[in-house]
């Protein structure tokens, strides 16, 4: 037995989700961050992408947000996802981010902005200069070079794929000594700069290496393990922290190209990141909270009128499939959408970007209600995401929200 679609007034008095994006938790919607101190306290302006996805971009966020310094946002469009602002490019000729105005100096380079932001309020536990951080630094360059020689070169034989896979074990074990290190789970005594400048790569390299490689990072070494265990219990991280199906699809274009391997367990592997069960990945183990769901459903109906205008499908079709989605998502009954709906609803369940739209848990339990509602009336897959670019997440599309 199925429910009929409810109406957008009767969804929009389902979810009293809210977050305080100025003073309260991390969050990818905020364009100020004040912390409770008043706005003329405000000194900097962080330039970062629109699709909060830039691993530079994020170790800047996350270091302040640790330290609790008010700032703006302006947002900025990455090129692989739509054409860059020319204010931005006037500003920045180079285009690159992030960047940082301090007192009105811009500072472009992730590694020179924290040097800056240290000097000026101090550092975070250990700062970049300091005789315990500098080696783990160069650690964390020669791991992200080990992935990169995995991921990112097509192997030209089994011997040659086992030989990069090897060469990043063997660096990933060096990394595990070095958490081991320590009596708790960071990479020194106290969270600190060493963890945040660890955090952007080794994300991406938990998701990519899972979706590419049939490889866990997370699963597979109880260091990393324990630190993302560790990073997960800091609201700062999970605010700007990503899901793998993100990860997988937007790195494609960022890296050059991220090649597959024929390991059976990657297959399967992609299999779940892209058609589900989402839950239960190891992209994130902390607790869901409770208003996951709520969340989901507040960011569409903000959002809708762009959804749907967007999507390939006719719009009342979307309307009314998208719907009964969200009517499964928030009362758990089955909700039968129009006939031929599948593609569109695969469609949007295939774009959903985590944190800019919101958070993990949120994102997997919609993209399970849209798989479940489409799943009702079809099994077609909608086409295969562009690897090339990612001009169908243009942020033009999303610039005023209905």
């Amino acid at each position: 037995m199925t429910t009929a679609p409810l109406s957008w007034p009767e969804l929009a008095a389902l979810t009293d989700f809210h977050i305080d994006t100025v003073n309260g938790p991390t969050n990818a919607q905020a364009q100020l961050r004040l912390f409770s101190q008043p706005e003329s306290d405000v000194r900097i302006t962080l330039y970062r992408d629109n699709h909060a996805w830039c691993p530079y971009c994020q170790k800047v966020w996350l270091w302040l947000e640790e330290k609790q310094i008010p700032y703006r946002i302006q947002k900025v469009t990455m090129f692989c996802y739509g054409e860059k602002e020319r204010w931005y490019k006037r500003k920045v000729p180079s285009g690159m981010l992030p960047a940082l105005e301090l007192d009105g100096r811009l500072i472009t380079e992730s590694d020179d902005i924290l040097l800056a932001l240290e000097r000026e309020f101090g550092p975070l536990g250990q700062g970049m200069t300091d005789p315990d951080v500098l080696p783990l630094r160069r650690l964390e360059r020669l791991l992200f070079r080990a992935w990169c020689g995995w991921l990112c070169s097509p192997a030209r034989s089994d011997r040659a794929e086992q030989r990069s896979r090897e060469q990043f074990v063997s660096v990933v074990a060096k990394v595990e000594e070095a958490l081991a290190q320590t009596p708790g789970p960071y990479f020194l005594e106290t969270f600190g700069t060493a963890d945040v400048l660890f955090t952007p790569y080794v994300e991406r390299m938990n998701a990519s290496l899972f979706y590419y490689k049939g490889y866990s990072l997370r699963e597979e070494n109880p260091g990393f393990a324990s630190w993302f265990d560790a990073m997960e219990s800091r609201p700062t991280y999970r605010g700007t922290q990503s899901d793998f199906h993100t990860h997988a699809h937007d790195l494609p274009p960022q890296m050059g190209g991220c090649y597959e391997n024929r390991d059976p367990q990657t297959q399967m592997n992609q299999a779940r990141v892209d058609t589900g069960p989402w839950m239960g990945l190891p992209d994130a183990t902390y607790p869901e909270p409770e208003h996951s769901r709520a969340e989901a459903l507040q960011r569409v109906i903000k959002h809708r009128a762009n959804i749907i205008r967007v999507n390939p499908a006719d719009d009342e079709i979307i309307d009314e499939a998208l719907r009964a989605a969200l009517t499964y998502l928030i009362t758990g009954e089955p909700c039968t959408p129009p006939a031929e709906s599948d593609l569109a609803l695969r469609y949007l369940r295939d774009r959903i970007n985590v944190p800019r739209d919101m958070s993990i848990y949120a994102a997997k339990r919609l993209r399970e209600a849209l798989e479940a509602t489409a799943a009702r009336v079809g099994d077609r897959q909608s086409l295969p995401l562009p690897t090339r670019h990612r001009r169908d997440q243009d942020p033009a599309n999303f610039a005023k929200a209905s």
